[in-house]
């Protein structure tokens, strides 16, 4: 068994070598067709700002939530998190990639998937404070080794995706997807885990009728409870994933990814409404208008 001064160096070294190698997710694949993902180090200087379904962060530097932040908004769907303008159709029973752009084999630990619903609000104006999740995947230990394999490796294995399948018996409607890494690799004492929070705006159709509770997304963990604090380099042969229960889920599928039908990310939909156009101006006013554009004209000449 490490020494405590050996497996908190471990625990440095891993933080070492994956600091500028923390990620993000870059795109997502519902059902064939794909969307980008929100880069924070270069989206807010885009001269043209993409509508996406993704939720904004000013999380350039792809770090992370830490468990001293659990209370805060920063948890719900990372730093200072802002509504996408923009959602994906999908069908419930559909499958969805998330590809994240890179992610270091240090950082072992869970991967984690919520929904909440949106309600009347709609995903692009609703309250994050007010969402409220509940799980519908999440792996954690795969193999017991030190550190041991976990649904992170399986997540890198998979050319960086990870596979989930939306609910056949979800309640239609509007949802933000709660995508996350727990990486444990300083998990070993308190406030050492660090948590990667990515959202989606999804509309799902079908015919089911299930809506658990759910969770309030600053009420989803505690910074003491198993699965926050944990040390990975301690052989464990199991590993409590942190969070409220599954109450609903989908089946456990293999992890793969799906077919492209649209190779270029693709434009979500907008529920937006667009800037009125004001009428064109008829009859006696516009007479005046172009009488008095005339007398303009004729002072200035």
């Amino acid at each position: 068994m490490p020494s405590f001064t050996s497996k908190t160096l471990l625990a440095a070294v891993a933080g070492a070598m994956g600091v500028a190698a923390h990620g993000h997710v870059s795109s997502i694949n519902v059902a064939g067709t794909v969307y980008d993902g929100y880069d924070a180090s270069s989206a807010p200087y885009d001269q043209t700002p993409k509508t996406l379904i993704a939720w904004s962060t000013t999380a350039s530097d792809n770090g992370f939530v830490a468990p001293d932040a659990f209370g805060t908004g920063d948890i719900i769907c990372h730093r200072d998190a802002k509504n996408a303008k923009g959602h994906a159709k999908v069908k419930a029973g559909d499958q969805i990639y998330i590809k994240w752009d890179t992610w270091p084999e240090s950082h072992k630990g869970p991967v984690i998937d919520m929904l909440a619903s949106c309600g009347s609000a709609g995903c692009e104006s609703v309250d994050k404070e007010t969402l409220k999740f509940f799980k519908i995947d999440e792996a954690g230990l795969v193999k017991s080794g030190n550190p041991g394999t976990y649904a992170s490796d399986e997540l890198i294995a998979n050319d960086n995706g990870w596979l989930i399948e939306i609910p056949e018996n979800i309640k239609p409607g509007s949802y933000v997807l709660r995508h996350e890494i727990i990486a444990l690799h300083a998990a070993g004492q308190e406030n050492g885990a660090q948590n990667y929070p990515q959202c989606f705006n999804l509309e799902i159709s079908g015919s089911g009728s299930e809506l658990p509770e759910g969770t309030l997304g600053t009420e989803l963990y505690k910074s003491t409870e198993k699965g926050i604090v944990f040390d990975l380099y301690n052989s464990p042969t199991s590993y409590p994933i942190p969070g409220p229960a599954m109450t609903i889920k989908a089946p456990k599928i293999t992890q793969g990814k799906l077919a492209e039908k649209a190779k270029e990310p693709a434009t979500p939909v907008q529920t937006e409404a667009p800037a009125a156009t004001k009428p064109a101006k008829t009859g006696c006013k516009a007479k005046r208008g172009m009488k008095a554009r005339r007398h303009a004209r004729d002072l200035m000449n």
